[in-house]
């Protein structure tokens, strides 16, 4: 029979005042109370004993410090309400161990958000050891391990969290957290949640818990203006006189991007190997993206064969060309874009050449299909970005077109200076064609 919570249960907050710290704080206690049993334990808050309402068990005042006090204490409170109606739910019957053994997550910790994170990164790590998976895809789960530890530290006062124990909120304030307390933009937002969802996805495959409680939680990556190259830029790059010889390389790995696709990582990873002779009779790279491990096919033009060519024998093994770092290739990018008089409204980076290939195949008529492949993007709207870049881009132009010939549209207007009627447009219409019809049967 379950119990009556009204008449049985209770939950005191006092203070600990015969372990003062030697800025005179005291721990702020919880005490269960169910059937007249108690069971105590720390909120991990502290306060000075100056500023505690002993009738009301709060934080005197309504400063900072005391409102988010107060808040804390709500929280713990709520949090113990919600496991003594799952233990009257579940178990038929509460008592004042067992809740706080609940609350602690005592018992229930093998089946805890972070030690299934942990364990998940412990894996991912092997395999970035055997090349399987990508190191800098491990750094990012080590990140967001990292703030969900804070978060779960800071918000819930806990080293872990049960499965069981997440809901809805969980996650809308972990995003809140990210976005306030971490600074991160939206698409970061994005990106550091995924792997919690995943984390959720996991422990409902191993039957940890049945719903998922993120179920009503929905984000997505928004749209960013990727800067690209026009087809007149590359060329100025490509025939520009540089102004030292060390950015040779660079520039032509730059132009091997701009017409292949291929990301920093991508080439640096490129192996003769890659190079294959197709069905069709020409040269492709067939390769995987290191990013994303899906399928990348490009058939290789003349000016990127040739810069294959140019580099033959210059690496000790099987690694196409000889590649500085990333950080290097970014500076050397923007000498040579201004020794070539490139103007552009954002900041070129070697991954602006990714998005020019994108740009400049479909403006010479590919399909977003045959881009997607390409560009081994994993879905299609991914690459739809770039088609509705370009329709902007004509939307701008014609813009500036308008601009240009606004003096022709005023001289226009100041022609038209007595109105005319419809009724005298088409009255000189049909006199025209009278004529016209005329001179023909003469």
């Amino acid at each position: 029979m379950e119990q009556s919570k009204r008449s049985t249960f209770k939950l005191l907050f006092y203070l600990k005042k015969n372990e003062p710290k030697k800025n005179g704080a005291v721990a702020i206690m919880g005490r269960i109370t169910i059937d007249g049993k108690p069971a105590s334990f720390s909120t991990k808050l502290e306060i000075h004993p100056d500023n505690w309402d002993l009738k009301h068990g709060r934080v005197l005042g309504k400063s900072t410090q005391a409102q988010s006090t107060n808040k804390k204490l709500d929280d713990v409170r709520l949090r113990i309400d919600k496991h003594y109606e799952e233990l009257l739910k579940y178990d038929g019957f509460a008592s004042a161990q067992k809740l706080k053994l609940a609350f602690l997550g005592v018992g229930v910790m093998e089946e805890a958000i972070l030690k299934v994170f942990q364990a998940h990164n412990d894996d991912f790590a092997k395999m970035v050891a055997k090349k399987e998976r990508s190191q800098s895809t491990y750094d990012k789960y080590k990140v967001v391990y990292n703030h969900l530890s804070e978060f779960i530290q800071l918000r819930y006062l806990r080293t872990d969290m049960a499965f069981k124990e997440l809901t809805s909120d969980f996650i809308r304030e972990f995003d809140f957290y990210l976005r306030i307390d971490k600074e991160c933009t939206h698409n970061t937002v994005w990106v550091y949640t995924m792997p919690v969802l995943r984390m959720v996805e996991l422990a409902m495959k191993k039957g940890m818990i049945r719903n998922n409680p993120f179920e009503d939680y929905e984000i997505t990556m928004k749209e960013t203006d990727r800067g690209f190259l026009l087809k007149e830029d590359v060329e100025k790059i490509m025939l520009c006189s540089l102004p030292k010889p060390k950015y040779e390389l660079v520039r032509d790995l730059f132009i091997f991007s701009c017409f292949t696709g291929l990301s920093y990582a991508d080439i640096k990873k490129l192996k003769r190997s890659n190079i294959q002779n197709f069905f069709d009779g020409h040269q492709w790279i067939i390769s995987r993206r290191k990013k994303t491990d899906v399928s990348s096919n490009v058939r290789l033009l003349e000016i990127p064969k040739k810069i294959i060519e140019k580099y033959l024998g210059t690496t000790k093994d099987e690694f196409v060309f000889p590649i500085p770092s990333n950080a290097t290739c970014n500076a050397h990018v923007l000498k040579i874009t201004e020794a070539a008089g490139v103007v552009t409204e954002q900041k070129v980076t070697f991954h602006t050449a990714r998005h020019t290939f994108a740009t400049m195949i479909l403006t010479a008529g590919a399909s977003l299909e045959s881009v997607q492949k390409m560009m081994g993007h994993t879905n299609i709207t991914t690459t739809q970005i770039y088609a509705k870049i370009l329709n902007e881009k004509v939307g701008m132009d014609m813009d500036i077109v308008a601009r240009n010939l606004k003096a022709m549209e005023v001289s226009f207007s100041a022609m038209q200076t007595e109105p005319v009627s419809q009724e005298e447009i088409i009255s000189n219409a049909v006199i025209v064609m009278d004529k016209e019809e005329l001179e023909i049967a003469i």
